[in-house]
């Protein structure tokens, strides 16, 4: 791809804001559950993905308890954007609150009071703005999400504290993270009008967003945020002698038989492509980005080299519905978090 190229953008739902089709996901460079990383070769991806017109970072303080976010801020500095994050500038930057109780997922009978208090929203932000060396958060999002929360009694107190937050201008937007498998849990917030964006897990696994949720986000105009397009690579070229670190999460999330499983689904996925597009980690991306519902897709980006591919794949040349619709045989809903 020619690096003066640019990344085409979508609008991020009602928000006005227009986010860059490829997103940067931080997680992985977080230096938390993925195993060894080099905090300089994650400096490179980063400024790779600002070189190639990558305007959205998302990122979260429990991503190494701010150590994605520093990662982000520096590279932002080094690059001589260091004001060019919202209000004022094209650099958008996203981050999410923790949950009080560190419990994932959200429970529909789980308490509001002890996730997510006024006091721990507002102390999440501020601890996040200085990780950023931000005055504003383009989007601040809840990091866990039940629709059952919106009936709580503490729910007033808690939304206060995001309104608080964003009449001081220290966020623009509101967002949530959906429930991992469990899209139907966001339905009722897509409809209530506070959240401007929802974080979803979508991918040629994982399909179930596409079937109401994305649908009511555009009814709604709610952004979507696609998190996980490579299933934590099982779309990405796996086999079933890949062996990961202890320390990484994936020792556990493709344990047992859960690798070759994955591997005979990919493989299967991989000849239903074979005639169209060969590379299966590009059809990933080339999936999410071909429901027009979709505002950004934020794979994990820990070299310069993936940035590359990724944005590369976010070349307009998508999936129609036809070849949609037979893909939806591939689909797997499971659910390897837990």
């Amino acid at each position: 791809m020619n690096p003066s190229a640019a990344l085409a953008s979508r609008p991020l739902g009602r928000t006005g804001l227009k986010v860059s089709e490829i997103g940067f996901g931080a997680w992985g460079i977080s230096r938390a559950m993925w195993g060894r990383t080099d905090d300089a070769e994650s400096l490179r991806a980063l400024r790779k993905a600002l070189d190639l017109g990558v305007n959205f970072f998302d990122t979260a303080y429990v991503y190494g308890h701010g150590h994605s976010e520093r990662l982000i801020s520096q590279a932002l500095r080094e690059a001589g954007l260091a004001g060019a994050a919202e209000p004022q500038g094209r650099i958008l930057l996203a981050t999410k609150i923790p949950p009080k109780n560190m419990e994932w997922p959200a429970h529909p009978h789980g308490r509001l009071e002890g996730a997510f208090p006024p006091e721990w929203i507002e102390a999440c932000t501020e601890r996040s703005l200085r990780n950023l060396r931000a005055d504003c958060l383009s989007l601040q999002q809840l990091h866990v999400w039940t629709d059952a929360w919106l009936k709580d009694p503490f729910w007033p107190q808690s939304l206060g504290a995001l309104e608080r937050l964003k009449a001081q201008g220290k966020i623009r937007y509101l967002g949530i993270s959906v429930n991992s498998g469990e899209p139907g849990s966001a339905f009722a917030a897509a409809l209530s009008g506070v959240f401007d964006t929802v974080q979803v897990v979508l991918n040629l696994f994982e399909q179930g967003a596409a079937e109401r949720l994305l649908p009511l986000c555009a009814e709604r105009g709610v952004g979507v945020i696609v998190r996980c397009p490579f299933d934590e690579g099982g779309l990405s070229g796996l086999t079933p002698q890949t062996r990961f670190e202890p320390e990484d999460f994936r020792s556990y999330y493709f344990g047992g038989e859960r690798l070759a499983e994955t591997c005979r689904r990919a493989e299967a996925l991989k000849a239903s492509l074979a005639s169209r597009w060969a590379a299966l980690p590009e059809a990933a991306i080339k999936f999410c980005l071909s429901f027009p519902e979709v505002s950004c897709v934020i794979p994990g980006m820990r070299q310069s080299a993936h940035v590359e591919a990724n944005v590369r794949a976010a070349d307009g040349r998508y999936f129609d519905k036809e070849l949609l619709s037979e893909l939806r045989k591939h689909a797997w809903a499971r659910d390897f978090y837990h």
